[in-house]
């Protein structure tokens, strides 16, 4: 779990995690987190405080219903990471059940061991997977569903999707990755284009639905997500 607390504000709900992602469940916890942080912030508002952090936010949740319900899952991810499919999820199963009936985990608390971007491996080891195109009935393309996203950003203003080095991304990203960016955003935001006879990398950052997989899975780190320009981007308007 991140830290939750800083000075004047908290993450609260599915911004801190508190999705029971083997359940499909966050509604419930993200309610929970709102409820504590109000009492928490009452308190220091009554106390007098401001501007500083509601440091019982952080000290609280993992004790109370939040805390119990993710105790009982927080094997499950790590085991199928580690295990693949078939296996993993059996054992994350076997594992949630051990801890809704008998209140403790035969495997204690597990790790994943190292990040997303630490896990992704260079292309040589790997052949390239060709995927059928969209049949526009079960599978849809990527800019169709961005389309139904609703995102919008203005054309002309500054790009929010920031690479600190644009040479280590043609050297590494492209060159020994084979590009990873291209495949994992789900938005079409990231391409590799020939441009003047040289790979160029072209952001397309109105696409962008704010996911911040990039933040997370580049190998070398070298991609800043940053809030866009007037907060512009997705609109779930059924959310």
């Amino acid at each position: 779990m991140p830290k939750l607390t800083f000075p004047g504000g908290a993450l609260i709900g599915c911004s801190a995690g508190f999705v029971n992602v083997p359940r499909i469940k966050g509604s419930h916890n993200a309610v929970l987190s709102g409820i504590l942080a109000a009492d928490k912030l009452a308190e220091a508002i009554a106390a007098g405080r401001a501007n500083d952090e509601v440091t019982g936010i952080e000290t609280e949740w993992r004790d109370g219903l939040i805390g119990k319900d993710l105790k009982k899952v927080r094997n499950v991810k790590p085991l199928w990471s580690k295990f693949g499919t078939v296996i993993g999820v059996g054992l994350g199963g076997l594992d949630m059940w051990t801890n809704e009936l008998f209140g403790f985990s035969l495997f204690g608390t597990l790790k994943h061991g190292k990040t997303d971007a630490a896990s992704l491996e260079p292309a040589s080891k790997h052949k390239p997977i060709n995927y059928p195109k969209p049949d526009g009935v079960l599978t849809f393309d990527r800019l169709s569903s961005v389309f139904l996203s609703n995102t919008n950003h203005e054309e002309d203003q500054p790009v929010h999707l920031k690479v600190k080095d644009m040479g280590l991304q043609k050297r590494s990203e492209h060159d020994v990755f084979a590009g990873p960016s291209t495949r994992y955003c789900p938005a079409g935001v990231y391409e590799w284009r020939e441009q003047d006879g040289e790979e160029t990398y072209v952001i397309n950052a109105q696409n962008c639905v704010h996911c911040k997989t990039c933040d997370i899975k580049d190998p070398n780190q070298n991609i800043n997500w940053v809030p866009p320009q007037g907060g512009e981007g997705p609109v779930y308007p059924n959310m």
